[in-house]
């Protein structure tokens, strides 16, 4: 059972595992973070271009 524990702790397979799991999160935690901070501008812009091209006429 000792030699089991030792051969565990030595093991470090699963390390890369947990650091790409980590990486993806911090990824996925800053897109959410960057969308949530232009969705307002970005609707207003849309909202904006909405009018001005409805009030075009096309010749």
């Amino acid at each position: 059972m000792i030699k089991f524990i030792k051969n565990f702790r030595k093991d470090e397979a699963g390390a890369v595992t947990v650091d790409w799991v980590v990486l993806t999160a911090a990824v996925v935690g800053l897109g959410v973070a960057a969308y949530g901070s232009i969705e307002t501008g970005a609707s207003g812009l849309t909202s904006n271009v909405s009018t001005y091209m409805g009030s075009q006429n096309p010749n």
